[in-house]
């Protein structure tokens, strides 16, 4: 019988990575491990001038996690599974695909508004080519602007704006109010001043006010998993974007723990691995493997396990999401991953793979095996 000693576990160090660690460091302790995150800065975490589809790198949140696996200093890592290449080192394995949180996207705004109610022209902010494929689709007469940061960092873009605007006016009518003092008649326009105003405010609202605004957005999309994850979900007004219009990036929701084949992994596996999850990111993974659409080009695959059959809707866009190639189908779970397969080379003969294609040719070539959801760590 195996010894358990503490478990060393790589995670990046953002707020929303160790967040997501924590949730699989309390799995393995409920099960009586011991669990010691351990956050390993990446390449992809060090970058801040550039959006991860113009990297031309490989899993640049993944790779150095993964290294001190191999490497023998950790026992396991775990990632998000979207920011995963398609390809694994071949001594690793997914010991555990833990069960999967809210998959689809999310719209936030700052007073509700909805993908609907967006007027013409109005500013939205993503840094992912297959949700501004999927918002042109749906709404050619947005304008979509590069975003990103961690989600507090891009909810703190959205919201700055009008939070600054109206600390102004709070600071002027201050300057009003004590201009008025002893005045009986004077009628102050708010009734709190600007410094019980401010005490009022959430971090993440304090922290917009101090950001310096570069672009106006007037939504950004994020992915829902993260958003709530972050603890941010209850701060902000958001509309839940429907999974089979915005066909959500393989994987996303879902966490993988990574490992070295062997009993470790058998065992994490055996405490907190999620069938179904597994079955339905398999389907997707295996599907965007096949297409070789990596972060290169816009394309949504989302399954879900419905009794003995995996319910899988796939969207191929161009770029500016001015033409696409959709479809569904119903795999059987016993097989998933070969009808998996056989779906992908569908959807590549009736043009995904020519979709693919150009979207690498404007790329400048870039293998484009790592995730369009790759985003760096810091603010």
């Amino acid at each position: 019988m195996r010894t358990r000693g503490t478990l060393r576990l790589a995670t990046r160090g953002s707020t929303l990575a160790r967040r997501q660690a924590t949730l699989v460091q309390e799995a393995l302790e409920d099960r009586r491990y011991e669990v010691e995150l351990v956050t390993v800065e990446t390449t992809g975490d060090q970058i801040r001038d550039e959006l991860i589809h113009q990297l031309g790198k490989t899993g640049a949140f993944v790779r150095e996690l993964d290294e001190r696996v191999l490497e023998g200093e950790l026992d396991a890592a775990i990632h998000s599974m979207k920011d995963m290449p398609t390809e694994q080192p071949a001594d690793l394995v997914t010991a555990a695909v833990p069960e999967r949180g809210r998959p689809g996207d999310v719209l936030v705004t700052p007073d509700g508004t909805t993908l609907e109610e967006l007027s013409s022209g109005a500013t939205v902010g993503t840094s992912s080519l297959r949700r501004r494929a999927q918002l042109l689709s749906e709404r050619p007469d947005l304008e979509v602007e590069p975003l990103r940061g961690n989600v507090d960092t891009r909810l703190e873009k959205l919201l700055a704006p009008a939070l600054q605007a109206e600390h102004q006016e709070r600071s002027e009518a201050d300057k009003e109010r004590k201009g008025n003092t002893g005045n009986e008649d004077f009628e102050p326009e708010y009734d709190r001043t600007v410094d019980e105003w401010f005490d009022d405010l959430s971090e993440l609202e304090k922290g917009a006010l101090g950001r310096e605004v570069e672009t106006e957005y007037d939504a950004i999309v994020l992915a829902g998993a993260g958003l709530e994850r972050s603890g941010l979900a209850h701060y902000v007004d958001y509309q839940e974007l429907s999974t089979s219009t915005f066909v959500p990036a393989p994987g996303q929701g879902a966490l993988a723990v990574t490992a070295p084949d062997g009993e470790t992994a058998r065992d994490i596996q055996t405490h907190i691995d999620h069938p179904r999850s597994r079955v339905e990111t398999t389907v997707e993974r295996t599907i965007l493997s096949e297409l070789g659409g990596g972060c290169i080009a816009p394309v949504g695959i989302y399954a879900i396990v419905q009794g003995e059959y995996v319910h899988t809707n796939v969207s191929v866009f161009d770029r500016d999401g001015e033409e696409s190639v959709t479809a569904s189908r119903d795999l059987p779970v016993e097989t998933h991953a070969d009808a998996a397969r056989e779906f992908a080379r569908d959807l590549a003969d009736r043009g995904a793979a020519e979709l693919i294609e150009q979207a690498r040719e404007a790329a400048g070539g870039d293998d484009g095996t790592a995730s369009e959801e790759d985003k760096p760590a810091g603010k």
